[in-house]
């Protein structure tokens, strides 16, 4: 049997809370149940949000929290040119193309297609891209970005569907699904301000360290889709993936990072011990706390 791998790849914007201590947990007891690697990853793309305090503090967490990791700390703002790498690879193949659009002006293509007889179609997350730039001629592309014009990267999705075909993945507690490589439209691959995007970096990562077992939230298993389709088209193996709930606190709302009171931190200082918080993230998620 392939060996184990799993990840633990949180942002820094934020102190971790206990919905995150469950999720490495998740991930750290898959790995060593099977004798396999434990992997952290550090997701700073975001440099707006993003902080090294934080970071600081989610190693020292993890550390209190006994949750031991292999090998080194993989940053993502360390590799930006392996996410340019694979990123030349979809434009070779013709299937990326510069978005120069604000947000306020998708925001009023959006509201103009709202009235009109075919309406901008709807994501996950709300509207999707209208595809404005995707019509631009090679020449005027070229012309926008020569006179300094700040852009995006987004993949075309219809083509890139086309080229990848059918595809499936396998969800250990939906089995196997049906891949919708529309479902995110042309999601942006690289920001205006960093050379990649969530997508990007993340699709990437898992391959390059070798994930064959990616654990986390149900809230991210539309992100599945389109990241089983990059995996395709860059010609990667598609791990398996297991989606587990999330933790809600006594209203039923989401944990956050916005909820102070429930990060490790907080609870470290309050006097809780280590195992303690262990438990209540496991009994939280299977809904007994």
């Amino acid at each position: 049997m392939p060996l184990v791998v799993t990840r633990f790849a949180p942002s820094p914007t934020g102190l971790l809370h206990l919905g995150s201590a469950y999720s490495a947990l998740v991930a750290r007891n898959r790995a060593r149940e099977a004798g396999g690697r434990f992997l952290l990853r550090i997701e700073d793309t975001d440099i707006r949000r993003c902080r090294r305090e934080y970071e600081t503090a989610i190693l020292q967490d993890l550390k209190w929290l006994g949750l031991d990791w292999d090998g080194a700390v993989r940053r993502q703002s360390d590799h930006f040119t392996d996410y340019g790498r694979e990123l030349d690879k979809l434009d070779a193949l013709g299937l990326v193309y510069p978005c120069f659009c604000s947000r306020a002006e998708i925001e009023r293509e959006i509201a103009a297609s709202a009235s009109a007889p075919h309406a901008a179609p709807h994501g996950p997350d709300g509207p999707l891209y209208p595809g404005t730039c995707r019509h631009l001629a090679p020449v005027e592309r070229k012309r926008r970005i020569a006179a300094g014009r700040e852009h995006c990267v987004r993949l075309d999705s219809a083509r890139s569907a086309a080229a990848s075909g059918p595809y499936d993945f396998v969800d250990e507690q939906r089995g196997r699904m049906e891949g919708q490589p529309l479902l995110m439209g042309d999601f942006v691959l690289a920001r205006k301000d960093t050379p990649t995007s969530y997508h990007l970096s993340v699709t990437v990562d898992d391959h390059l360290q070798g994930v064959t077992l990616v654990t986390r939230g149900e809230d991210i298993l539309p992100s599945t889709h389109v990241h089983v389709l990059l995996q395709r088209l860059l010609g990667y193996a598609t791990p398996l993936y297991a989606h587990h709930g999330l933790i809600a606190d006594p209203t039923g709302r989401r944990l956050a990072k916005r909820d102070k009171d429930l990060t490790i931190r907080s609870l470290r200082e309050s006097g809780v011990s280590p195992e303690e918080v262990r438990r209540r993230a496991l009994a939280a998620a299977a809904g007994q706390a």
